[in-house]
């Protein structure tokens, strides 16, 4: 009975997953105006300029935090577009604090819906959206890395955030484990993106950014011998 009713609510849920992408997908294809104005949105994040990103959300007035937030969502769905342009642009708009707290939620809520099409839908699925080389791309971190490859792949920013949270809704990890993971590691780098953005603007962002990127880098050689010491620790208590 129980097992029925599982069965019957995943169906549900599955529904109710495919049905907005079913929609989106058609509405691209056959409204010239969803067409026009989702070419309009990777034109804006192909521009890779936070100016024109924080005119777009000013652009909605009372409505910016919403924008955002779907901005943030819609991100997450198309990877890989870069994220942190929407950081640095919601701490320009909103305040750095408000600004981390917007990008922080809304990245979750992005990571959370990539997870659980992944889960539903399937690997096939997941091809589509992304491509089967950046989704085995990261089945390799998650290999190498296990339970550790959520936090290290979130503290790299020129790791796809999406492909990370569509790759692990493929494995046999809990939503809880994959969710808290994903808040720990996309946290430090929100709060910096954002202070840094609410100062900056122009060249000096991008080099900051490159500066962050060392600074990720720098993190993931520390994670990454410490993993290496834990196997090594591991291998030697076998023998």
């Amino acid at each position: 009975m129980k097992n029925d009713l599982f069965l019957k609510n995943k169906r549900i849920f599955k529904y109710l997953v495919i049905s907005p992408i079913v929609l989106l997908v058609v509405s691209y294809l056959l409204i010239p105006k969803v067409n026009s104005f989702i070419n309009g949105l990777f034109m804006l994040f192909s521009s890779m300029s936070v100016d024109m990103i924080i005119g777009y959300i000013r652009s909605f007035g009372i409505y910016a935090v919403i924008v955002s937030f779907l901005l943030m969502m819609f991100q997450s769905l198309a990877a890989p577009l870069p994220a942190f342009l929407i950081t640095f642009a919601n701490a320009a708009v909103f305040g750095w604090w408000q600004g981390a707290i917007l990008s922080w939620t809304s990245s979750m809520a992005g990571a959370a819906l990539c997870f659980y099409i992944a889960r539903i839908l399937g690997r096939d699925a997941v091809v589509k959206i992304t491509s089967k080389f950046a989704l085995e791309s990261v089945d390799g971190f998650f290999e190498k890395y296990g339970k550790h490859t959520i936090v290290i792949c979130r503290l790299l920013p020129f790791v796809s955030f999406d492909y990370v949270s569509y790759a692990a809704g493929l494995t046999s990890m809990n939503f809880m484990p994959f969710f808290i993971a994903t808040g720990i590691g996309q946290l430090p780098a929100t709060i910096i993106y954002s202070y840094v953005g609410g100062m900056l603007t122009g060249g000096a962002q991008m080099v900051v950014t490159a500066l962050l990127i060392l600074f990720a880098i720098s993190i993931l050689v520390v994670l990454i011998k410490h993993i290496y010491n834990d196997r090594q620790s591991q291998k030697n208590n076998y023998k």
